[in-house]
């Protein structure tokens, strides 16, 4: 059914410029698009070709094995937005972003054709985790999944493969994702406010717990590319710290948007995700199961403690 009703919406002040930057999301993407195939062929102009380090083909196919397609999920998940956000500013702002991750999905898929490295289908945890945002019905669960927790992600570890320099074209590219990633994040923390403040505290703590579903799924998916992480010269650790804090940052702005208060939830779930974290991924120079126990227990009681600081993230 056609929204007709889309402009007979009532506005406060704060979502009236919520609602601006959500268009602005939406111009903002169409200034700054960028045709994927010219800008690839000449990044691999530049740099003479692909340089990739044979010991490096296995961990980056299976990295982008998760990034490759998770692209194509968040094109998927961004064409459901699109349909289903009724506001026009969002659906402006989700409909951006649909050209932005197609052009992600094939701009990955050709440069890893052209290092004949393409990669299958990935692990079941990645799968999983991508399936629960692709399926869900809840609009909030949805937005939530792909704008604050999937986008978050991605923009960590494409920050950090670009700063390896694993690859000089990859490194280069992946500026591209950055900008692009970015906004997409921004439709997220001006879109949910609006959503959220309609639900009851019931529905959002059942979206919180759809969250640590995902969150879970996410984590065992780094756990199978620990190893890989560690040839390219990074820390699942680092990984782990960094992703949590660009979320952090990201959320506490959506949280002081939001008529109810649910920092306190919000907070104990941080705590349990980042506590599951220190027994999965411990910190540097822990020496085994009791270090882990007592960092976990510490984080449950006293809260998450990063060396990371935000300019890094």
């Amino acid at each position: 059914m056609l929204p007709y009703g889309m402009f007979d919406i009532s506005r406060s002040a704060d979502e009236a410029r919520r609602a601006e930057k959500l268009a602005s999301i939406y111009h903002k993407g169409q200034q700054q698009a960028w045709e994927g195939r010219h800008v690839l062929k000449e990044l691999i102009e530049k740099h003479g070709g692909l340089h990739l380090d044979p010991a490096h083909r296995g961990p980056i196919r299976r990295i982008f094995s998760v990034l490759m397609w998770g692209e194509l999920a968040a094109w998927k998940i961004s064409a459901q937005l699109a349909d289903a956000l009724v506001p026009l500013e969002a659906k402006m702002a989700a409909t951006s972003q649909v050209f932005d991750e197609a052009r992600h999905f094939y701009v990955l898929h050709d440069y890893l054709q052209a290092l004949n490295n393409v990669p299958a289908k990935p692990d079941k945890h990645t799968e999983t985790a991508l399936n629960l945002v692709l399926e869900t019905p809840n609009l909030v669960q949805k937005l939530l999944g792909m704008q604050m927790l999937f986008e978050p992600t991605a923009l960590t570890i494409f920050k950090i493969v670009r700063e390896l320099n694993v690859e000089p074209v990859l490194s280069d590219l992946l500026t591209y994702f950055e900008k692009d990633e970015a906004r997409h994040v921004g439709l997220g923390i001006q879109a949910l406010p609006e959503l959220i403040n309609e639900q009851g505290l019931r529905d959002a703590t059942s979206t919180i717990l759809f969250q640590l579903r995902v969150v879970g799924h996410v984590l065992r998916a780094l756990r199978v590319l620990e190893d890989d992480f560690q040839t390219l010269g990074m820390s699942s650790r680092d990984v782990l710290e960094r992703g949590i804090l660009k979320f952090q940052l990201s959320n506490d702005v959506l949280l002081s948007q939001l008529d109810l208060d649910l920092r306190p939830v919000q907070e104990v779930a941080k705590r349990s995700i980042v506590a599951v974290c220190e027994l999965m991924f411990p910190r540097e120079g822990s020496s085994g199961t009791v270090d882990r126990l007592f960092a976990a227990a510490r984080t449950l009681r006293h809260g998450a403690d990063f060396k990371v600081d935000a300019a890094a993230a």
